[in-house]
């Protein structure tokens, strides 16, 4: 297991490195275009020169990414080409509002997702199919037309939630509540679907193995069996789906964030990069990336700790 471990942060430690390289090559490729955003399109060409070298952006790329590694390992992502602020200090404010969507909304989804793909599973007939259809709508749904409807049917017409707007849990935590309802719902209505299909089919695969019969032909009920064995058995695949699914969760929470005004990560990762703010848009990449490989970590941990064949690949 040790080893295991060891070999998952390794490949997750170089696959941050590369993906962050990749964006970093990617937006600081021509520093004179980051210049001519900074100053305007009536900039002459000596003035972009002299602001690209003022920001080091005239160097190579690779020389620029060693500088930004070093500087990010001792916490320090620079800082706004507009307002002087350290990245640092902007997303400080943000990152939590973030984590809260994005928490509360996997948690939900896991324990959901699980609980409708064991019933549709077990119960089959009319509840499977009943299940499947819901579970088809929640998918093809776009989450930000469920947002929408949420905002118009619980928060503009019967007044029961904020329509927009986030209160921190430290001011009062009823109201971050409140205002957090609706943004969840929105994301765990889209991604319960999918999750719980992958569920469904394990749970089902698992249900016709031979030591399943068995523990039934011995007399054993049918909850112990379920939660005790089969699910155990099929858990591995859909902790997988759900480790793959917060890529999708944080793509929708970039849309979340910006109709429902909450002021996350992804509200500022749209807003800066209309405005071309390059250490901003950096830096919210490199969180979502250590967000994203940080879940997929614990999900393979997860997952050979319930398979031991996991281990040995």
């Amino acid at each position: 297991m040790v080893g295991f471990v060891a070999r998952r942060v390794g490949f997750s430690v170089l696959l941050a490195l590369g993906v962050s390289f990749a964006t970093f090559a990617l937006v600081f490729s021509n520093g004179a275009a980051i210049a001519r955003t900074i100053l305007g399109v009536d900039a002459t060409d000596a003035q972009v020169a002299a602001k690209a070298a003022e920001l080091g952006l005239d160097r190579p790329v690779v020389l620029q990414y060693a500088e930004w590694v070093l500087a990010a390992l001792r916490g320090d992502l620079g800082t706004s080409y507009y307002t002087g602020e350290a990245v640092t200090t902007i997303m400080a404010s943000r990152i939590p509002v973030t984590l809260a969507l994005v928490g509360i909304a996997m948690l939900l989804t896991a324990v959901l997702s699980a609980l409708l793909g064991i019933a549709s599973a077990v119960a089959g007939g009319w509840v499977d199919r009943v299940l499947q259809f819901v579970a088809l709508i929640g998918t093809a749904i776009p989450n930000f037309i469920v947002a929408i409807v949420l905002v118009m049917t619980l928060a503009v017409s019967a007044r029961l939630f904020p329509a927009t707007g986030y209160v921190p849990f430290t001011e009062s935590p009823a109201q971050w509540a409140l205002s957090l309802f609706l943004p969840v719902t929105a994301v765990v209505i889209a991604s319960v679907g999918p999750a719980s299909q992958q569920f469904r089919g394990a749970v089902k695969d698992v249900l016709e193995k031979d030591f399943v019969r068995t523990l039934r032909a011995r007399g054993m009920r049918s909850g112990p069996v379920i939660f005790g064995h089969v699910f155990r058995n099929a858990a591995g695949p859909g902790i997988i789906i759900l480790g793959l699914q917060i890529i999708v969760l944080l793509g929708g929470v970039v849309v979340i964030e910006r109709v429902f005004s909450l002021p996350g990560v992804g509200e500022l990762t749209v807003t800066n990069s209309l405005l071309g703010d390059i250490p901003i848009i950096m830096g919210c990449v490199i969180f979502i990336v250590i967000v994203v490989i940080i879940v997929n970590l614990a999900a393979d941990l997860v997952n050979a700790a319930l398979n031991p064949k996991v281990r040995q690949r």
